[in-house]
């Protein structure tokens, strides 16, 4: 099933903060509540948090009071504001909400009602495309890997990550499918564990093999010569093909560089970010302390209980330490300056 559906006039998530213990499909009837479930990573992933956007402007739109095409111009514009704000670093939810709003003005008729249709029409095109997207990719990528590869992944960027089927797990997940043997190490991701806990129960239902690894035993195992490929997806790609993804993607990304090993980040290029320059200038969010503090080890707390902590959620891998972007048009290999631009112009 997907990630993100609308059904019954609401929009409809699978709790990613429940898994693996349990499943449950939660719904949202406001934008303000899709809002909140963003910033509180009910959804995550950055093709997700994009298409879960858009279905708030939708949202948006049908508990608005307005009774003209106008009116209903300015609720959707605030509500796109209190969208973007949920989460700043992943490109993919602006440029979603950007994307709806620019339909909107392109709108020709002259009913708030049918108006409403038309912004839910344009969120379902959005999930579809990211469906089609991600197989497109993975077919890129699975050429990429070789029968026998074990792989390195961070973080989740499967179906959970997206409408459905995924960006850099679905790279590995189609490779399978085409019958290579492949074994993930899978990375726990620190500190919400999106690895330990998402990406391991994905694959455990596609029947994928691997191991979970704590994020500081890649570099152990790749100068073991254990590791054929590193893969990660992104958040935001700059115009230099330097890469915001989940923190410690960096760190992995310099232990592949050092032992030679390819290291891809799979991204569709709603991710890529042609307008910044360089890393640096990504904004990078900051979570609660809480979510490094309260390690439980036996029902107790095991830091000590006055400590502080610092909790950025994204880190900058800089684009010399990249073997190649992984799109849904090609992959782009440096000079990613020339590279990126040629793939964000492809027709399909």
């Amino acid at each position: 099933m997907r990630t993100v559906f609308w059904q019954d006039e609401q929009l409809h998530l699978i709790d990613q903060r429940l898994l693996p213990e349990t499943f449950k499909v939660v719904s949202y009837r406001t934008h303000t509540e899709v809002a909140q479930a963003i910033t509180e990573m009910v959804v995550r992933g950055a093709p997700a948090i994009g298409v879960a956007a858009a279905f708030g402007l939708a949202l948006a739109a049908f508990k608005s009071c307005a009774q003209t095409v106008d009116a209903l111009h300015v609720d959707l514009q605030t509500a796109a504001s209190t969208l973007k704000a949920a989460r700043p670093t992943a490109v993919n939810l602006a440029w979603a909400v950007e994307r709806i709003l620019q339909s909107v003005d392109r709108y020709s008729g002259a009913s708030a009602d049918d108006l409403r249709q038309y912004v839910l029409a344009e969120a379902q095109k959005l999930a579809d495309e990211d469906v089609e997207i991600n197989k497109r990719m993975a077919a890129h990528g699975a050429e990429l890997i070789a029968d026998g590869d074990t792989i390195v992944h961070h973080c989740n960027t499967g179906a959970l990550a997206t409408v459905d089927w995924g960006t850099a797990l679905g790279v590995i997940r189609l490779a399978w499918e085409q019958g290579k043997k492949i074994h993930v190490l899978v990375d726990e991701t620190r500190p919400r564990l999106q690895g330990a806990r998402l990406t391991a129960w994905e694959l455990e239902q596609y029947g994928i093999p691997y191991e979970i690894i704590s994020d500081n035993m890649s570099g152990y195992f790749m100068r073991a010569g254990k590791v054929q490929k590193v893969l990660f997806g992104a958040d935001r790609i700059t115009a230099n093909g330097d890469v915001a993804n989940k923190i410690g993607t960096y760190m992995l990304a310099l232990a592949a560089n050092d032992n030679g090993i390819p290291a891809y980040s799979v991204a569709p290029t709603s991710t890529i970010d042609l307008s910044l320059a360089h890393g640096g200038l990504i904004p990078i969010e900051e979570r609660s302390p809480a979510e490094v503090l309260e390690i439980q080890l036996a029902g107790e707390r095991v830091t000590p209980r006055h400590a502080k902590a610092r909790n950025p959620a994204f880190d900058v891998t800089p684009h010399r330490l990249i073997t190649g972007i992984v799109t849904e048009n090609g992959v782009a290999y440096p000079p990613f300056e020339v590279n990126l631009k040629t793939m964000m112009s492809v027709e399909r």
